[in-house]
Formats: structure tokens, sequence, C-alpha cells
């Protein structure tokens, strides 16, 4: 049976844009002022190098029309409001939320009035970011990570390699906000075919070995893990503990994959990155990030390893290769 509707690369882009402006930000533009940017990020990394990398592009240059104030608190949730608070005294334009909804929700209690512009949030609604995705409201939008059925579609891609009617184990964070609505979504997809979920949670990079061990011990035939920055800063780890545990597993990030795990399915995060400074462009040139639609994705991209595979025996079916947008060989 082939995989449905695994598309590839390209997304749509939600241009949207209200005519009337933030007053202050379109009049200093004019005056030809030198933009500051604050950016709290959960983990150093791709997501503040590209989005610098696609402003340079729109014409912003450091030290020329552009200040870029990063900070990161390197995976240490409990300093996110100081550092949040520290941007904010700054007065930046426009604040940026790296990847993760943790720095989002930190940026947005941090400030009301300054434009908030969020790179990688999977529920914005559910963690209360805005108050829709068409019309935002107040001083935050930005660009989701998720779709509403990505994670049955990971659960479709793992049973097509290992089928039956298995034991699928959940490597979550629970302190992350979008894993409630993830496990909900999970469940019900494991449901309609016939799997079993269970979840085991790490909330520090010292708990990851101890999650993917118990899991192997329950006797689970497969790995699922919930993206966050704590699971995707210790990728490598995660990669070498399922191939040593002989677990196959779909992750939600390219970058497991080129880190020797079997497969990921997932959006174009750098895509995502430079979709937000595009966000920050238009505020930047007047529009109100209320009516900025929070962009969804709607093509993702498809890796397998098969060296991966092969080091677990596995077999992976013609079916899935002829749909991966990249085989790692």
């Amino acid at each position: 049976m082939q995989f449905d509707q695994l598309n590839r690369r390209d997304f749509i882009v939600l241009l949207g844009g209200g005519s009337a402006g933030w007053p202050l930000v379109a009049n200093a533009q004019q005056s030809g002022k030198l933009f500051r940017l604050g950016y709290l990020a959960f983990i150093r990394g791709q997501d503040s190098e590209t989005v610098l990398q696609r402003l340079s592009e729109l014409g912003y240059s450091e030290g020329r029309n552009l200040r870029f104030d990063l900070r990161s608190v390197d995976g240490q949730a409990e300093r996110l409001p100081q550092l949040a608070a520290e941007l904010v005294r700054a007065g930046p334009d426009v604040l940026i939320a790296g990847f993760g909804t943790l720095a989002a929700k930190a940026a947005k209690a941090a400030t009301t009035t300054i434009p908030v512009v969020f790179t990688s949030v999977g529920d914005p609604i559910g963690a209360g970011l805005v108050a829709s995705l068409n019309r935002p409201g107040g001083n935050v939008t930005g660009v989701s990570s998720e779709a509403s059925d990505v994670v049955g579609k990971r659960l479709q891609i793992l049973q097509e390699c290992i089928p039956g009617k298995l034991t699928i184990a959940v490597l979550v964070n629970p302190d992350t906000p979008f894993s409630t609505l993830a496990l909900q979504e999970l469940r019900v997809a494991a449901d309609a075919r016939g799997l079993r979920i269970q979840v085991f949670e790490a909330r520090t990079a010292d708990q990851v070995p101890v999650a993917i061990e118990a899991a192997n011990q329950a006797g689970a035939a497969g790995l699922i893990t919930l993206e966050d920055p704590l699971i995707v800063r210790v990728r490598h780890q995660i990669a070498e503990l399922a191939a040593k545990a002989r677990l196959p597993a779909v992750y939600a990030n390219r970058a497991f994959a080129e880190a020797g795990g079997l497969m990921s399915y997932g959006v174009d995060r750098r895509q995502l990155y430079r979709h937000a400074a595009e966000y920050v462009d238009k505020i930047l040139k007047g529009a109100k990030p209320a009516d900025l639609p929070v962009e969804q994705p709607t093509q993702f991209e498809f890796v397998i390893n098969l060296k991966a595979a092969q080091s677990l025996g596995l077999t992976v079916p013609n079916t899935l290769l002829v749909n991966a947008d990249q085989v790692i060989e």
C-alpha cells in the first residue's frame, strides 16, 4: 500500500497583513533607523542562523541597518523569563522566539507591546500564544511547525516498516506544551491501526537513556519521538541508543536521520525559519502581528537512512523508498 499524501518540500505561504501598520516602526524605517531585533533561543542552532541569513537576503545588514541581539538559555528552560526580560528592556523593534513553544511563551509573557514572531510552535492556540491562526490578535504571530495529522503519518510510516499489531514506544518531554495534543492525536491514530502506544518521559538529557532502556525492556517494537528542543539537542544520543536497542524509529526532524536515525518525516525547518524572517520584515515595514496569519505547513519532507535500516536488519518497503525526498546510503 502506498503511503498516502507523502508530499514533497514546498510550503504555501499565507501572506496576510493589514493595511494599517505599527506607526512607530513604520516611521522609524522611513527615517533610516538602525533596527534592533531580539532573539530568544532555547538552544543555539540553525534557527537563528537561518533567520539572520534570510534577513540579509531581504536587505538587512548588521551594523548598517540592523542590530541582532541573541540570547540563548542553552536548554535551561528556567532561564527563559530572565533572558526574555533582558531582551525586552533593550527595546527591540521585534522580539523573535526561537525553536520550540517554551521560548515563544516566555517572549509573549515578557511584553504586550513589542511585536513577537515565533519561528516554530506546534500548537499556538493551545499554548495560549494566539487567539486564532487566521487572526492572531495581540502582538504575537509566527510559524507553526505541525499539521493536525502529521504524527499519524509518522505512525503509518513506522507500521509499513514493521507490520503487525505491535506496541510502539513514544519518547516525550512532558514539559513541552505541544506534547499533550500530539499524544492525543497519536493515540487516535494508533487505535485506528490496531497499535498500542506506551509513553516514556524524559525531562532532561540524563533521563533519555533511562527512557529508551525502559522502552526496550517493555518490549516495544518501534519508537516515535515527539519533537521538542531537548529531544533535538540530544538527537545523536537518541539515534545511537535506539540502534543499540534495535528499535526502528521515525523522527520529526531530518537532523535525526542525518545523525544516524532510521527515518524522519516532518517539515523543512530551514524553510520555517526563513518564513519567520519574512514575517519580521513585514512587521518592520509596518504590518501588524495581529493581522498576520500564523503560517501552517502543508507539505513535508521524508528522509530514510538505509545504513541505519541495514544495521537493524530491516528491508525498507519500495513504497516508502519511492516516496522519500532523500535516501541516505
